[in-house]
C-alpha cells in the first residue's frame, strides 16, 4: 500500500485503517472485548483504562470524553465507581 500511496501523514493512514477495519464484524468484536474486560485490582489501572478507552474510540469515534469516562467507570467495582463519582 505504501508503494501505491507514497509517504503520507499519520491522520491519512489512520483514516485508511478505519475505512478498512470499521465494518460490522470488527466493531462487534471490539464491543465484545470492551464488555468482557472488567477492571480488577490485580491489573495495572493505566494500561486497562488506556486499552478500554481505545476500544471505545474504535467503536464510536464521535463519543465525547465524559461519556467514555462514564462507560469506563461502569466497568469498575462498585466501590471504586462510587468513590470517583463522589470526588
Amino acid at each position: 500500500m505504501k508503494e501505491i500511496h507514497g509517504r503520507r501523514n499519520w491522520p491519512w493512514w489512520k483514516s485508511q485503517i478505519i475505512k478498512k477495519y470499521s465494518n460490522g464484524t470488527w466493531i462487534w468484536k471490539k464491543t465484545k472485548s470492551f464488555e468482557n474486560d472488567k477492571y480488577s485490582v490485580d491489573k495495572d489501572p493505566y494500561e486497562w483504562c488506556l486499552r478500554q478507552s481505545k476500544r471505545l474510540k474504535a467503536i464510536d469515534p464521535q463519543m465525547n470524553t465524559q461519556m467514555r469516562t462514564h462507560k469506563l467507570l461502569t466497568k469498575t467495582p462498585g466501590e471504586l465507581e462510587h468513590a470517583v463519582k463522589c470526588r
